[in-house]
């Protein structure tokens, strides 16, 4: 072998071990906030500022519109979707709800602009929020976030029947009295509550306050609870104060919004015997961005259980029976399509073993993964319905976690497509949808 050959390996392999090491640190820096995490989460939340149209997101499959797989093994019902759509030409929020085929049985349109002309979106522009959390009532109602903003009611004419513009945002959940529970925000930044007037220690600057917010089925704020006093309440600070970094210097906080709630449901009775740790009532909250699920008692504030493993940035969990705890799993790595770590999952815990156990993907799955955002719902005939929210589609997988039926966005251009913020299946029939003012849909004659 000549000289230069050996000089030629050796420089190859030296550029290789540079890319591996970079790769290596630059995860690391991520997942443990080391130099120069922070600037770089700065540029980006300035950029976003600047370009990011909430809306959208990356086109990824070139497919669009419905694929049915196995139409034997699909969930009866219809399912519900909250995205953007485009109607003659024009793309507007709101809500489609449609049979297996795609056919659109009812829509619902929502002009954000009016719907909250007086409020103020502490993240910007309230023309451009999404409409996050949403709920589907069997009479056609639908309750929904406009993010950040406020929840409103609407009937299945589009009517408004309620607004609370309480900056409310994420998941909507109907209890069993009718009520609703919702995320809620602060509109400003605080340093204290007045459970902790002299402040929360470990946190230095003001930050947004993260509420359980209980609201009647007429739009009425019942109670909220600080998310910030329940942790310190139950000595779960650690979590905060880890992922808090004050200001120093040209070291800016990584963020005012530390822990990024982003669902809040209750524990019905008929579920209640599953779980000898909790009682009918019991809410479970996600809070996002300190990898953190819990189950608390409204009532007492008393922190159950919690658990922070083996989730990164989750969202959506549920309680599944059997004395389990669904949780989408976003497990985000910040590589493309989730690569580095496989994609999206969904786990199930179970808080009286502490065990977890990993439902989806399987070796039969698709690839499947949205770095933020994203629903799950648990079926009755046993399938999973996934919101793959950055890529704009809905997917039903069976338990071994093949693909049954799908429905991929209409893009709206060559590069981007409508996210999907929520989709579930519900239990109504084009029959159901005929009964509701203002529907078009004709009774089946089948």
């Amino acid at each position: 072998m000549s000289t230069t050959d050996t000089f030629s390996i050796a420089r190859a392999a030296f550029l290789i071990s540079v890319v591996v090491l970079s790769f290596l640190y630059g995860y690391t820096t991520r997942q443990n906030g080391f130099f120069p995490d922070q600037v770089i989460r700065q540029v980006q939340k300035e950029a976003s500022n600047i370009w990011y149209r909430p809306s959208l997101t990356t086109r990824v499959y070139d497919r669009r519109g419905v694929r049915i797989k196995d139409s034997s093994a699909m969930q009866p019902g219809l399912t519900f979707i909250n995205s953007l759509w485009n109607d003659s030409g024009e793309w507007n929020p709101g809500f489609n709800l449609v049979d297996r085929d795609g056919n659109v049985l009812h829509r619902w349109r929502v002009d954000r602009s009016t719907l909250f002309p007086d409020s103020v979106d502490r993240r910007g522009d309230p023309t451009q929020k999404i409409l996050h959390g949403s709920y589907l009532l069997p009479n056609g109602d639908v309750v929904f976030n406009v993010d950040y903003v406020g929840t409103a009611r609407i009937d299945a004419c589009g009517n408004v029947v309620w607004r609370l513009p309480k900056g409310n945002h994420h998941s909507v959940a109907r209890a069993e009295d009718e009520t609703f529970w919702i995320p809620g925000t602060s509109k400003e930044q605080h340093r204290t509550t007045a459970e902790h007037p002299d402040g929360f220690p470990g946190l230095d600057n003001p930050v947004w306050l993260d509420q359980l917010h209980h609201v009647s089925a007429d739009g009425t704020l019942l109670k909220k609870i600080n998310v910030l006093d329940l942790l310190y309440e139950n000595d779960l600070e650690r979590y905060i104060v880890q992922a808090y970094q004050p200001q120093t210097g040209d070291n800016p906080p990584r963020t005012a919004d530390i822990t990024h709630l982003n669902d809040v449901e209750p524990l019905s009775s008929s579920m209640a015997d599953d779980y000898p740790l909790f009682e009918a009532g019991d809410l479970l909250v996600s809070l996002r961005d300190v990898n953190l699920v819990l189950v608390v008692d409204p009532a007492t504030r008393t922190v159950k259980w919690s658990g922070s493993r083996p989730i990164i940035k989750q969202h959506d969990p549920d309680f599944t029976g059997e004395g389990r705890i669904g949780i989408f799993d976003n497990n985000q790595d910040f590589v493309k399509r989730g690569r580095m770590l496989g994609g999206s999952r969904i786990v199930t815990v179970q808080p009286r073993t502490d065990s977890a156990v990993v439902r989806f993907p399987t070796a039969q799955s698709e690839p499947f993964y949205t770095d933020t955002m994203g629903k799950w719902q648990q079926l009755a005939n046993g399938n999973m319905l996934l919101t793959e929210s950055k890529a704009g589609r809905v997917v039903e997988v069976s338990p071994k976690g093949q693909t049954v039926w799908e429905l991929v966005r209409t893009p709206y251009n060559n590069s981007k497509v409508p996210r999907v913020s929520k989709a579930s299946r519900v239990g109504l029939t084009r029959e159901d949808v005929a009964d509701w003012p203002c529907s078009s849909t004709a009774p089946s004659t089948s």
